[in-house]
């Protein structure tokens, strides 16, 4: 067995974190629409695209070959909340690939995202809800990644597919978002702290109400109102808490969770954009490229950081 032969078992999910934040900022940086940064996104977009064929084609060998490692992953407490990031990662792409026009594009890839998503979905709460083996030990922000993948769809669903279809998606996440956030707050405050390699996923509370806020304004027409701005001032909030906590992540040694940081930067930079659009209040508009030379900062660290640790054998091995 070779090298390569015996990484791909230990293959994970979680590599398409790298997807997502790669493809959150070129959807911030055509969000931007200047030319400078609409040619910036196209460029980031075939990055983001080809990173992932690389790893559908890795974890699709795995699938094949390793069987039993896919069974043991997608049925493990804490790694089955990473599979919906396969899924995510389809939808991601159409919202991209739609923002410069490839509508066609990203209708198939929007839809076969969606129903790939929506099983997903199934399965992971189908779990939560008929286990034997989770602890409170195995709650963590990455409960997060099933429910924001419903939040999603209606981005570029209400130009896909009847808007219901939409509404149906946005309702799951939307509903399921506090639930799980109560959950988790009560797990982070009243019990054991969240193991180191996990403390990115935090980030991840960013997430659902910045998403939320995107979508919300696709199904609602463009319209600004209080459930509209609720969404994005308490995103807003949640992004302050995690950058005052800077000092306690930057002690975080660089894992494969890192690259949780980088969507959700990605959501809310892309919302105040959105925000700055609706308002033309200019200082949404200066959030938004903060947040994103903050966000473009952190691909380029965890790119190279990702490249040193596969070469020294960090990732892709067996866990001790």
């Amino acid at each position: 067995m070779t090298d390569n032969e015996f990484r791909l078992p230990y293959f994970p999910a979680s590599f398409f974190g790298m997807v997502m934040g790669v493809t959150g900022l070129s959807i911030a940086l055509l969000a931007v629409k200047t030319s400078a940064t609409l040619m910036a996104g196209q460029a980031v977009l075939a990055v983001a695209t080809l990173l992932f064929v690389g790893l559908l084609v890795s974890y699709l060998l795995k699938v094949v070959r390793f069987p039993d490692a896919v069974q043991a992953e997608i049925r493990h407490p804490v790694k089955m909340n990473f599979v919906p990031a396969i899924s995510i990662s389809l939808i991601l792409l159409s919202i991209a690939f739609y923002a410069i026009g490839k509508t066609q594009l990203s209708f198939w890839l929007w839809s076969v995202g969606v129903v790939a998503h929506l099983i997903l979905t199934l399965w992971v709460l189908y779990h939560w809800i008929h286990h034997d083996f989770f602890k409170i030990e195995h709650s963590n922000p990455a409960w997060f990644i099933p429910i924001v993948g419903n939040i999603l769809v209606p981005i570029v669903g209400v130009h896909h597919a009847p808007v219901e279809i939409s509404w149906f998606f946005f309702s799951i996440g939307i509903v399921f978002w506090p639930v799980i956030m109560a959950i988790l707050f009560n797990r982070i405050i009243f019990h054991p702290p969240i193991v180191d390699k996990l403390i990115p996923t935090l980030f991840i509370f960013i997430a659902p109400p910045a998403v939320g806020f995107l979508s919300y304004e696709a199904l609602n027409g463009g319209v600004l109102d209080a459930f509209a701005r609720i969404l994005y001032f308490f995103a807003a909030f949640m992004t302050l808490l995690m950058l005052v906590s800077a000092g306690k992540f930057l002690q975080v040694k660089f894992a494969l969770s890192c690259w949780a940081y980088t969507f959700p930067l990605a959501a809310i930079s892309i919302a105040s954009f959105k925000l700055f659009d609706l308002t033309n209040q200019v200082v949404f508009q200066w959030v938004g490229i903060v947040l994103l030379a903050l966000l473009s900062l952190m691909i380029l660290v965890f790119a190279w950081k990702t490249i040193q640790a596969i070469r020294n054998r960090h990732i892709c091995t067996p866990e001790h």
